[in-house]
């Protein structure tokens, strides 16, 4: 029952069957291409094979029962429509082989054109064409090109030199410049080079062709560079691609034939208007390559108005029905628009926010969805600084602005050399003529992308804009040589590792670093700029959705901030108060004296010498943060890490000590402070005398942080600002601890505070596994729980956050065992778990119980859903994170909640 099961499933749909909610099964291109089919627009005829029949190829290595039936009967149904047979050497229907993932990897997986071309077909296909026997070779010769490399894995390099090879002896750089004779020399070359890479003459067979296509895009989902860029974007590796297969549409046709790329909006900047690029006389590949020079949309006008018009009525039509930016691919055969491929088009942080605000004005979303599609990512990318230019620099190109931002650094020329350097903490230039999918990982690597062909629909441009890259293409004006490792532009040459820069949103290339400056959207941040009073759509469409976001949130977000100066930035960046302010930096550079002082204390009076010296300027400290926060709340962590990090290590005071003994010299202190040092030494001091036990174990410690802690806010609040202090004790992990340290503290508040009416909370970090394990008993003793996801990812892995992320993080990221490192995402199932935990046991014991987290994971997009979702409420983070975490907690209340007006 099982296998008849197996074979009655349906694994190949037409597109007349399928819509755009079906990515999951059709992928995106196929169940695009249902869509518009089922909108009445032409697009060529037909079918998809499922993701299901992928998974299920790729689980055994075979195609699954039931699927070659199924796509002979869809394969004669396309024949029938169209009036053709695949293959027919008098009249050939010929068709591509595409991949289609649910979510868009644009250039990661395969595509085959003209599958269904042989030595006889390519005569008919001459005459179907009118007796245009150049078409029909070139046809020819991109297939054998295509299918060698995609489905033979021959050398693409090897098709290339063949065919410069063909364009010297012609004494040309332009492959329009190929006649019919001087292809079909090229086709007998390609299949020698075929032959040579797999002992076998290229397939004459349609059939076999188009099961051996298939079986390539199916194959190439875990293709490393399809597995990498999953990766990168985390794409779940377990969706598996759909294949589309479709009848051919030439734009290579002559003249009046052509392909291109149009975008409903520009991907760039999000302004209205009509963006694109088109080639004439091309297919589809040779745009989206970068091989030659596109010319403007706009310029389709002249060359072919009816098509023109039809394209721009299109586009309108798809952006209404899809209520976004629309990515189209399209073709012109002899004057007849096809339409090959739309998708909701990715675009730059820029044009993301930019875009929202126009289609809320324009009624098609409301601002609850405007929200839902912008995030923390492109948020932080627009606070990044854009370059500050004077006089002293002047361009020595100019290209495509692809993807803004401002980069510099090294110049390599291939993206091995851009992954050695980027590993040694150099900051690199990709720079290529053009980029290809095997590119991907140089690309992740580098600062910024610089091609010297292309436009903002080539493979560089679409990935550099997904990735957040900064990207300049089509910079023609520079002759790139890979093999010698240097360009060369207005006169001057430019070897691998000097120095160059790219404005991603001019286009412009300059020679050595250009300075940056901040970006007017920190600027905005910061209170320097106005959007009701700046010129700058992108500074009015922020403003307009961060001021949603923060009436959607449930989520308070805090800071973490250790200064005055800390906290006055963050507050000007929306923070609602401090989550983690670190003692331990308050005892650093002039201070680390009096530190040595309390290590070095023998008797009691010493030790309370020192801690008496520390009071005031710990008092003082306290006093410039409250006043900074001024009615709002300030979470103080007492002293964490062991005290041995504020001494000099074993080692280099060993080594010191023993050679000014050889030189005679007085080192009585010196001994002393090694005797200390070699006393306090631990093997691994992260899980030794640190947090709550070291403040139980030296007397007074903790008592003299409290005291300057209540002494700071009483005196902030007879000042006139209302001071809200909260005590955190690190690293507990058994109730009895901190009942300890509270007993004691709230002796010293009562004294302090008096009739003051300031009220001062005491709660824990959660950050010891078994903390969050006894979280029912801890809160009983306990205000206010507060995550210290960094400790407790470290505990719970067995990590140690300073040593594994260069030792073997790569490894595990390689190998897919994370999809992200855990110190940078909540790791849901496991430390995610532990929060889950302790928030629940703990608010069940103490139901005022209040809630927050204050690891780097607070200023994380995902982890911050995570944390609304658990009932946090705050998250807490550095201060540059903070408008982040703003729009991430507005985004996750609406996700839960759904829109009110949709």
């Amino acid at each position: 029952m099982a296998a008849q099961e197996t074979v009655d499933h349906k694994y190949v749909y037409d597109f007349a069957e399928g819509n755009k909610d079906l990515k999951d099964l059709l992928g995106g291109k196929g169940a695009n291409l249902a869509e518009m089919t089922n909108l009445g627009l032409p697009v060529p005829p037909g079918f998809i094979i499922t993701t299901e029949a992928c998974k299920a190829y790729l689980a055994t290595g075979e195609e699954p029962a039931g699927l070659a039936g199924q796509i002979a009967t869809h394969l004669e149904a396309l024949e029938r429509e169209m009036g053709r047979r695949l293959g027919d050497p008098d009249d050939p229907l010929l068709v591509s082989v595409r991949s289609g993932a649910k979510f868009s990897m644009p250039g990661m997986m395969e595509t085959v054109l003209n599958v269904g071309l042989n030595d006889r077909s390519v005569v008919g296909l001459s005459a179907q064409a009118g007796g245009n026997d150049r078409f029909a070779w070139d046809s020819y010769r991109r297939l054998i090109q295509m299918f060698g490399k995609t489905v033979c894995e021959v050398p693409g390099e090897e098709f290339e030199h063949a065919l410069d090879e063909a364009k010297r002896a012609k004494g040309t750089t332009n492959d329009l410049d190929l006649d019919a004779d001087d292809l079909r020399g090229l086709v007998d070359a390609y299949k020698k080079i075929f032959v040579k890479h797999t002992g076998r003459e290229f397939p004459q067979e349609p059939r076999e062709q188009l099961d051996l296509a298939i079986r390539a895009v199916f194959e190439s989902w875990n293709a490393e560079r399809a597995v990498v860029y999953r990766r990168q974007e985390r794409i779940p590796a377990d969706l598996g691609t759909a294949v589309n297969v479709v009848s051919m549409v030439f734009g290579n046709l002559g003249p009046d034939s052509g392909t291109g790329v149009a975008f409903t909006r520009d991907p760039g900047s999000g302004a209205q208007g009509i963006y694109g690029d088109y080639l004439a006389n091309a297919q589809g590949e040779d745009v989206v390559a970068g091989i030659r020079n596109t010319v403007p949309l706009q310029e389709l006008e002249q060359l072919d108005k009816k098509s023109y018009d039809e394209l721009l009525a299109f586009m309108a039509r798809l952006e209404g029905h899809y209520k976004d930016l629309c990515d189209i691919e399209f073709t012109i055969e002899r004057g007849k628009l096809w339409m090959l491929q739309t998708r909701v088009g990715k675009r730059t942080a820029a044009a993301a926010f930019v875009i929202a605000g126009q289609l809320v004005d324009e009624g098609l979303i409301d601002l609850d969805e405007a929200l839902h599609r912008v995030n923390g990512a492109q948020l932080a990318q627009l606070m990044f600084p854009r370059f500050r230019l004077d006089h002293e620099f002047q361009p020595v190109a100019k290209g495509i602005g692809a993807s803004p931002g401002a980069a510099s650094g090294k110049v390599v020329f291939t993206s091995a050399r851009a992954v050695e350097l980027a590993a040694e903490g150099e900051a690199v230039i990709l720079v290529r003529r053009e980029t290809n999918p095997d590119d991907l990982n140089g690309m992740i690597a580098a600062q910024g992308i610089l091609t010297s062909r292309g436009g903002k629909t080539s493979h560089a441009a679409v990935v550099a804009r997904g990735m957040g890259k900064t990207c300049v293409s089509g910079a023609d004006e520079i002759d790139v040589n890979v093999p010698a490792k240097r360009f060369t532009v207005a006169g001057q040459t430019v070897n691998e590792g000097d120095i160059v820069s790219i404005d991603g949103t001019t286009g412009k290339v300059y020679l050595g670093e250009v300075p940056v400056m901040p970006s007017e959207v920190v600027q905005y941040f910061e209170g320097s700029l106005e959007p009701e009073h700046v010129d700058n759509p992108l500074v009015r469409a922020v403003h307009r959705i961060m001021s949603h976001a923060d009436a959607k949130r449930r989520l308070a977000v805090r800071t973490n901030a250790d200064t005055g100066a800390d906290a006055a930035r963050a507050r000007r960046f929306g923070a609602q108060g401090i989550g983690l302010c670190r003692t331990e930096h308050m005892f650093l550079g002039d201070r680390r004296e009096l530190v040595e002082r309390l290590i070095l204390a023998r008797t009691d009076d010493e030790r309370e010498s020192a801690l008496a010296a520390l009071l005031p300027l710990q008092r003082d400290d306290f006093k410039e943060i409250f006043r900074e926060m001024d009615g709002l709340p300030v979470t103080v962590r007492l002293i964490d890490p062991p005290l041995h990090e504020f001494l000099p290590p074993l080692e280099q005071l060993a080594v010191n000590v023993a050679v000014a003994q050889e030189r005679g010299e007085d080192v009585a202190k010196e001994e002393a402070l090694l005797a200390a040092v070699r006393r306090m030494h631990e093997e691994n001091p992260m899980l030794g005398l640190r947090g709550v036990r070291l403040g139980l174990v030296i007397p007074g410690l903790f008592a003299m942080q409290v005291r300057a802690i209540a002494e700071a806010a009483v005196a902030v609040t007879r000042a006139g600002a209302v001071a809200k202090p909260e005590i955190m004790v690190p690293l507990v992990g058994a109730v009895q601890e901190l009942e300890t340290v509270r007993a004691e503290a709230e002796k010293i508040i009562a004294e302090v505070v008096g009739d003051s009416g300031v009220e001062v909370l005491i709660g824990t970090m959660i950050e010891v596994p078994r903390a969050a394990l006894t979280a029912g008993q801890i809160a009983e003793a306990a205000q206010f729980f507060s995550f210290g996801t960094n400790d407790l990812t470290q505990m719970a892995w067995g990590f140690s956050r300073d040593d594994v992320e260069g030792a073997f993080f790569w490894r595990y990221l390689e190998l897919g065992i994370f999809g992200i490192s855990p110190f940078e995402s909540i790791d849901r199932d496991g430390v995610g778990r532990l929060v889950r935990i302790a928030a629940e046991e703990g608010r069940a014991a103490r139901p005022e119980l209040k809630l927050g987290v204050c690891g780097e994971h607070g200023g994380d997009p995902d982890s911050v859903h995570f944390f609304h979702e658990v009932g946090l409420d705050y998250v807490s983070c550095s201060p540059f994170r903070v408008p982040v975490a703003r729009l991430e907690a507005g985004r996750a209340a609406v996700e839960t909640h759904g829109s009110d007006s949709r």
